[in-house]
């Protein structure tokens, strides 16, 4: 999520009063300004020195957001702002959710089950595998039927993490290994996906923004293809 946007994920649209904001640096400051214009006090955590809000967890957040007087929670990006988990927890606790549906969340969090929607709503996917076959033998009878070179993905996760460049089909073997071996460490899920290696792409983000009534819009595009070990390091935007 961008900061500043206000998305209220609930049944029925509800006033917001006081927003807490599960976050820290610049990203506070640019929802604080948004919430200046809109008339909602905003309330950050203190994040440093032996009293700091550990932003991952989520049982603390909600405490902290209850302390506050809040009736909604912005998680800002990073941290919380990608666990559905998190998302359904700040409802059962009568808090409103800025952000998408845990659901939404759940979906586009598992890069399989994103690629499978994707491919039911005729949007174009590149080439490859989101099966559930996760043996070696399945996933290098993948790879002959995609074609190399692959690029092979934890299901789960992100941040370019677990990510393999395969060339040859004897390369795959080790490749898989590290990379389910990263994901288990760093996801606790050590699914993979394969996908053709389309070399010298461009990354291009399009972000979108509904509110609880349907309606959405675009808010442009940004080119990310800056990148280092397939981590973002520069994003531009017109």
């Amino acid at each position: 999520m961008t900061p500043g946007q206000v998305a209220i994920s609930r049944d029925t649209p509800l006033a917001i009063r006081t927003l807490f904001i599960a976050n820290r640096g610049e990203i506070v400051t640019r929802i604080i300004r948004t919430c200046d214009r809109l008339g909602i006090r905003a309330v950050a955590p203190d994040t440093d020195g032996t009293a700091a809000l550990d932003l991952l967890d989520s049982a603390a957040v909600i405490r902290a957001a209850r302390a506050a007087g809040a009736d909604a929670i912005h998680p800002g990006f990073g941290f919380l702002a990608e666990s559905a988990e998190f998302a359904e927890a700040v409802q059962a606790a009568g808090i409103i959710w800025v952000g998408p549906p845990p659901e939404a969340i759940r979906a586009m969090g598992d890069k399989a089950a994103a690629r499978r929607l994707a491919a039911s709503l005729d949007i174009p996917v590149v080439p490859g595998y989101d099966g559930a076959g996760q043996s070696d033998t399945a996933l290098a009878s993948a790879a002959e039927s995609i074609g190399y070179p692959i690029l092979v993905k934890p299901a789960a996760g992100g941040g370019g993490k677990g990510m393999r460049e395969v060339r040859t089909s004897d390369r795959l073997g080790d490749a898989l290994a590290g990379a389910r071996r990263e994901a288990s460490a760093a996801f606790g899920d050590d699914r993979l996906i394969l996908e053709r290696l389309i070399e010298g792409a461009r990354h291009i983000e399009i972000q979108i923004l509904f509110d609880t009534d349907g309606t959405g819009i675009h808010l442009g595009e940004r080119d990310c293809s800056v990148q280092r070990r397939h981590q973002k390091i520069l994003e531009e935007s017109p």
